[in-house]
């Protein structure tokens, strides 16, 4: 989707599928893959033919699919993984349930990865590796069944055969270096990158309305577009967003996407959940060690789980960030996120948006660690709470609340202006 005005979104290339045999036994859990000739159009998961066994020296795992795909298989570690990435596929009508078992796999998750790619993910009891994988295609009807045989192994030596594949459409774009920026004409357009949280294999919080599952991928996703084309409008903004459609898109990478774009602000967009619909109201965060309270660190630890449902390889994370950030961003970009964080919340208050209690509070969120992009993370509201339900599909309550945001940052870059040589001093 490209919106009017706004700047081109920048996304990983899809995986191009690697040539290998149609059916491939792996005693070693290295990456397995089936290569591309002869599939076409878009294939469908059959939930009838879909399922998870568990055998005394492992599980088995049966994926219908109404037409064979080019696939590939790896194991992830912390906590164990088997992961399957698809040329994509249409998941309509499966339940994560199918793929669940007593003792061998404890959840699954499913959905786009990247545009062109779906990922299944599926979370391990116990240490397994791939013992066969294969998929048979009916010469007839073209359906397909892959079946893929885990067999238990050690905790170390899984540890020593795990890992994503290397390849470079997939890999984080470089770290931008910490110079100092460029001056800028003070009435430029700064450019905000918009971070829709969640998106893809990863759907955030769920909740259920009028018998339709709403999802916040889906709604910070239209809540991010609409933001965006109001502050382009404002000609004070420029704006990019993390993603413009639903995929998935690492906590890492968000952040790598906005030190590409040499952003001067970064929002995150978010609408949880919490038990018992405790939460209500708009609040903002800014980056602290220490959560504030229980609730945020709920909250992060689900963003954190999020990643790793999603098959996001952790082990080999970018530590840049987490080495600079404590000298870097207290000296000066973390007081200009927290003066971005006031603003914000004055402006909503302004078009008279349902604020959280306390409005303002710190936790560790990854997307906001970067060292030296003023950034915020907003939760616009919980979908635990009917009546921030029911604001967030309300496109007029909508549009006030991004009018709010759109004052904050109009107030923000007003005083910014007027502090940073004092800040820096």
């Amino acid at each position: 989707m490209v919106l009017a005005g706004l700047l081109p979104i920048l996304v990983a290339a899809p995986l191009a599928a690697q040539d290998a045999a149609e059916a491939i036994s792996a005693p070693a859990p290295q990456v397995v893959s089936q290569a591309t000739q002869g599939f076409s159009g878009l294939a469908r998961v059959e939930p009838q033919d879909t399922r998870a066994e568990d055998r005394r020296s492992g599980t088995d795992i049966t994926l219908g699919l109404s037409q064979g795909v080019p696939y590939r298989l790896f194991t992830l570690d912390a906590p164990p993984r088997v992961v399957l990435d698809f040329q994509e596929v249409d998941w309509s009508g499966l339940a994560a349930e199918a793929l669940t078992t007593e003792d061998g796999i404890t959840a699954a998750q499913f959905g786009t990865y990247v545009p062109g790619w779906s990922r299944l993910v599926l979370e391990l009891a116990r240490p397994m590796q791939i013992e066969t994988a294969a998929m048979d295609i009916d010469p007839v009807t073209a359906a397909a069944q892959l079946s893929v045989a885990l067999r238990q192994t050690s905790a170390e030596e899984f540890v020593a055969t795990t890992g994503a594949p290397r390849d470079a459409r997939w890999d984080l774009p470089a770290p931008t270096p910490m110079i100092a920026r460029e001056a800028k004409d003070s009435l430029a357009p700064l450019l905000i990158v918009i971070d829709p949280g969640h998106g893809g294999i990863d759907p955030g919080a769920e909740a259920f309305l009028q018998g339709g599952l709403v999802q916040e991928k889906d709604l910070m996703l239209q809540f991010a577009i609409e933001l965006g084309e109001m502050l382009v409008r404002s000609g004070q903004f420029n704006v990019q967003l993390t993603r413009d459609d639903d995929y998935f898109v690492s906590l890492e990478r968000r952040i790598a996407l906005a030190h590409q774009a040499k952003a001067d602000l970064f929002l995150s967009l978010h609408a949880d959940s919490l038990s018992e619909g405790r939460a209500h109201g708009t609040t903002v965060y800014t980056l602290s060690e220490d959560a504030s309270d229980a609730a945020s660190a709920t909250l992060v630890e689900r963003q954190e789980r999020g990643d790793l449902l999603a098959g996001t390889d952790l082990s080999k994370a970018d530590d840049r960030v987490t080495d600079v950030l404590l000298d870097l961003a207290r000296v000066e970009t973390h007081p200009r996120s927290q003066a971005l964080a006031r603003a914000l919340v004055e402006g909503l208050k302004s078009q008279g948006g349902a604020m959280n209690r306390r409005p303002l509070r710190e936790a560790g969120f990854s997307v906001l660690k970067s060292a030296d992009i003023p950034s915020a993370l907003v939760e616009v509201g919980f979908l635990s709470s009917p009546r921030d339900l029911a604001n967030l599909m309300d496109p007029d309550w909508r549009e006030r609340t991004a009018r709010g945001i759109l004052n904050g940052l109009l107030s923000w870059r007003i005083a910014d202006e007027a502090t940073r040589p004092l800040v820096r001093q």
